[in-house]
């Protein structure tokens, strides 16, 4: 009979508690797949007498991750801490240099020490892997790693937080504002007390940086990519893309140009025809730019117990089965180094709305500013909120006149040179609002 694969466990939240439900669940079929049983012999957490819906006292309990990392008795190390300092990281550390596999779903750890973590990983001989760490319970870094493993990879792009998917969902179905969806996704759970990790943009910003090192060969560095978040999205932005033929999406680009490796992250007009703007809610999706399979896109669950412990009990299955690849699919020394790109140089087509002053000439003025810095403009739409001054009334008094144009592919820095013009010509109020379309 072939020996058990043993598993030390770190942290019994919500993902630790359902790992451990979903191995016994699945207890014979794993063995099946993966030719020998799988065990989950010891654990640990920060409290031992926190009531949990799953029994722990059948396990052996260690005092501490980095000592569960180091016990002799156990094959593979599974972190489900979170956080990119210890006690996850130095647990990581002590598993891979005592030439155990280690399974994660830290995206913070790895995005901070992922390249380090993975040298550790090879010359120690063990695997690294990190399934869970993206898009939760979608299969997209076995995908990248190894399924497409013989396609050149042109972009991959993608919907890769769940929270701020569920807001602009909200904004957009039920005509609420920022403000009022992100309350609302609060109350339901799935925004933090402190949302501004997933609303500015930064946890997919981490996720993206990972993506990339997968598809490109690069050295994962969140500090490469530009981040926006969506807290300026207003639900007239909305009611633009929805006539324009476009929805609005927190999306994490990672595109090859002739400038090298670009990374975004920011929100994004994309045609309401398209896969990705069919995702709606808490759900993710990522898509892949391939030369031979050109492109495919992945839809599923992002988060969640059920969902992110089917891509950690993916990982151990493969260790289960003596499966171990490079963790970013080459080995970490030839992983190229990545520079944050300037978005100056970016290259695209753009939404820009501004409050025009209500006189006649505006307009031209408008579109003799990006004229001149040779940008074509596929449309310009206005819309009044109310009605125009009655004759013999001051003219000052008429409210602003939204403008919204639409440009064909054209750069970013052109793009500002033009607003900054349109700002100096003072025929605009407050700040435009700029929104970068994605053909898909």
């Amino acid at each position: 009979m072939v020996a058990p694969l043993k598993v030390g466990l770190a942290g019994l939240g919500t993902v630790g508690a359902s790992v451990v439900r979903l191995i016994e669940r699945q207890r014979e079929a794993l063995e099946a797949r993966c030719g020998r049983p799988i065990e989950v012999v010891a654990v640990t957490a920060r409290s031992r007498g926190k009531r949990r819906d799953i029994d722990i006292s059948r396990f052996r309990w260690a005092a501490d991750a980095v000592a569960l990392a180091s016990d002799r008795e156990i094959d593979v190390f599974v972190e489900v801490i979170g956080g990119e300092s210890d006690p996850a990281k130095r647990a990581v550390e002590a598993a891979l240099s005592a030439g155990k596999s280690v399974v994660t779903a830290n995206k913070a750890l790895l995005a901070r020490h992922g390249v380090a973590l993975a040298a550790l990983a090879e010359q120690h001989h063990v695997a690294l892997n990190f399934e869970a760490a993206v898009a939760g319970g979608i299969p997209i870094v076995k995908t990248l790693r190894e399924g497409l493993v013989g396609n050149s990879l042109k972009r991959i792009y993608g919907i890769l937080n769940g929270t701020c998917n569920y807001i602009l969902t909200r904004m957009e179905r039920e005509n609420l504002a920022f403000a009022q969806a992100l309350e609302e996704a609060q109350r339901l759970g799935y925004a933090e007390a402190n949302p501004s990790f997933d609303i500015e943009g930064h946890d997919t910003a981490q996720k993206l940086a990972i993506l990339a090192s997968l598809a490109f060969g690069t050295r994962v560095d969140p500090g490469a990519v530009y981040v926006e978040g969506i807290a300026s999205i207003t639900p007239e932005d909305l009611r633009a893309a929805d006539d324009l033929g476009y929805r609005v999406k927190l999306l994490g680009v990672a595109v090859k140009t002739e400038n090298g490796i670009e990374q975004r992250v920011h929100p994004t007009m994309v045609p309401k025809g398209s896969a990705i703007a069919q995702v709606m809610g808490v759900t993710n999706a990522v898509t892949v730019d391939a030369d031979a399979v050109r492109e495919i896109t992945l839809v599923g669950p992002g988060a969640g117990g059920e969902a992110t412990a089917s891509a950690v009990v993916s990982d151990i299955a493969d260790v289960a089965r003596g499966v171990r690849t490079a963790p970013f699919g080459c080995p970490s020394a030839r992983l190229a180094g990545v520079e944050k790109a300037p978005m100056q140089r970016h290259e695209g087509g753009y939404y820009i709305r501004m409050l025009a002053v209500d006189k006649p000439g505006t307009a031209a003025r408008i579109a003799t500013c990006f004229a001149e810095e040779s940008i074509s403009l596929e449309s310009i739409m206005q819309r009044h909120f109310g009605p125009r001054p009655l004759g013999g009334e001051d003219p000052s008094a008429a409210r602003p006149v939204p403008v919204i144009l639409i440009t064909y592919a054209t750069t970013e820095d052109a793009v500002r040179r033009a607003l900054a013009k349109v700002e100096a010509e003072r025929v605009i109020e407050g700040k435009p609002q700029l929104i970068r379309i994605e053909k898909t």
